[in-house]
């Protein structure tokens, strides 16, 4: 049985900053400055307290994300492949039962973030919980249990690599955060970076 929800310390986060930032110009996104400060801080300030353990999956500039103080983990599988090789190299390495994954570009995150997904996860039936906002699902931002490991490495073994795809052949809940609409702000160009900035976006 995996561990109790009732504590943040039965859960290891990890920060996605695997990308190549092609609508950035493939620049590491996650250093790129907010305000100031890097993407992955802003992240790292929202996702930290709410988690017993974080991880940063990098594939690239390991020495700059070392910085921010926490355990940096690339890709095991070559090539840039996506999310999912993330969430893969996360759930391996994980010290918890209960992974929760958020992308470098997401600084405005809710701070009960990880509350309110683990819910659904009480019944032992849900494989893991996606964060929802009207009608657009987030996928990269979900909670999901360590033991889908094996499952999720047959999957990208088999070639697979969207994350729609594999949620598909498991029990997935959704969380409705219509409240916080603006947490999942992602910012992903040189326009959003500038929006974000004047706060049209929060």
């Amino acid at each position: 049985m995996d561990a109790p929800l009732s504590s943040v310390t039965s859960v290891t986060g990890v920060v996605l900053a695997g990308g190549l930032g092609r609508r950035m110009g493939n620049v590491d996104k996650g250093l790129q400055l907010l305000e100031g400060r890097p993407l992955t801080s802003w992240v790292l300030q929202r996702l930290a307290p709410q988690v017993g353990e974080v991880l940063i999956n990098a594939n690239r500039n390991r020495g700059a994300y070392a910085a921010f103080g926490h355990r940096v983990i690339e890709d095991r599988i070559a090539g840039f492949a996506g999310p999912l090789a993330g969430m893969h190299r996360a759930l391996s390495e994980a010290t918890h039962a209960l992974i929760i994954s958020v992308p470098c570009d997401t600084p405005f995150l809710p701070e009960d973030l990880v509350a309110r997904l683990a819910a659904p996860l009480d019944d032992e039936r849900v494989d893991l919980s996606v964060a929802k906002t009207g009608s657009q699902a987030h996928p990269v931002i979900c909670l999901a249990r360590k033991r889908l490991l094996s499952h999720l490495a047959a999957f990208l073994d088999s070639g697979g690599r969207k994350v729609d795809a594999w949620y598909s052949t498991l029990h997935v809940a959704e969380v409705a955060f219509d409240d916080q609409p603006a947490a999942f702000t992602n910012v992903n160009t040189p326009e959003d970076f500038r929006a974000a900035e004047t706060g049209t976006d929060r």
